[in-house]
């Protein structure tokens, strides 16, 4: 993320105005590419869905394929995200990581109440987005000290997710993926406020922070309606 100093007074007559325009010109942008993403996350979901590509990888090379494009999409989009480039590349990413969730989708789909999981997933990942950009709005203090505790939940949370692709064990995954919904709820409300206090100014990298949350929302919750709410044929 392109981070810079919170610069909190002392602006001269006017400044502060046009400041102001600047944050919400990034963070309108921000909601809109959000809202934009998502057509090509629904679509990789739907062609996953569809052939099965996703379906026929081992669960390592699943992995591997996952960690290697993820990371160098991440890597494309930092290096284009002040160029005209940058929206394109982040598109093509949102259409990998739908087609990256189409395992996860089309094992929920193939239950008999599997569209209505799906949908509730994601009435529910839409309703605590709206919650975390209401509170992102309404609090205000600095939260920039929140960002390194999320930081090192993130990653212990990443590393015991790569750690039960091997282990496979229920217990573990239900775990994960309830602690999932709270850091990543919490980076939602985090990475919206760094935009409104002025930190993140770049909003191809704010979408980038706050679609990647919802993603892990989203199939978290998906996860879990699959296993507490799934019903079979």
């Amino acid at each position: 993320m392109n981070l810079q100093p919170v610069r909190t007074g002392g602006y001269p007559s006017g400044s502060a105005g046009i400041d102001t325009q600047q944050r919400n010109r990034v963070l309108r942008n921000t909601y809109w590419l959000l809202a934009l993403s998502m057509l090509p996350t629904v679509l990789g979901a739907w062609v996953g869905v569809a052939t099965g590509v996703t379906s026929a990888m081992s669960p390592l090379v699943g992995l591997i394929v996952f960690l290697g494009g993820a990371f160098g999409f991440m890597f494309a989009i930092e290096k284009t995200k002040n160029s005209a480039a940058g929206v394109p590349v982040l598109l093509a990413f949102t259409f990998f990581m739908g087609l990256m969730l189409s395992r996860l989708v089309g094992a929920v789909l193939g239950l008999s109440n599997g569209t209505g999981l799906v949908m509730t997933a994601f009435a529910g990942t839409g309703a605590i987005f709206l919650g975390m950009a209401t509170l992102s709005s309404v609090i205000k203090r600095d939260l920039s000290a929140m960002g390194k505790f999320l930081f090192i939940g993130m990653i212990m949370l990443f590393v015991a997710g790569i750690a039960n692709v091997f282990l496979q064990s229920s217990a573990l995954m239900i775990t994960l993926s309830v602690v999932a919904i709270g850091i990543f709820s919490a980076f939602i409300l985090y990475d919206l406020k760094q935009v409104q206090d002025g930190v993140e100014t770049n909003y191809i990298s704010a979408t980038l922070s706050v679609y990647l949350s919802l993603f892990n929302v989203f199939q978290s919750l998906l996860s879990l309606l699959g296993i507490f709410g799934g019903r079979d044929e």
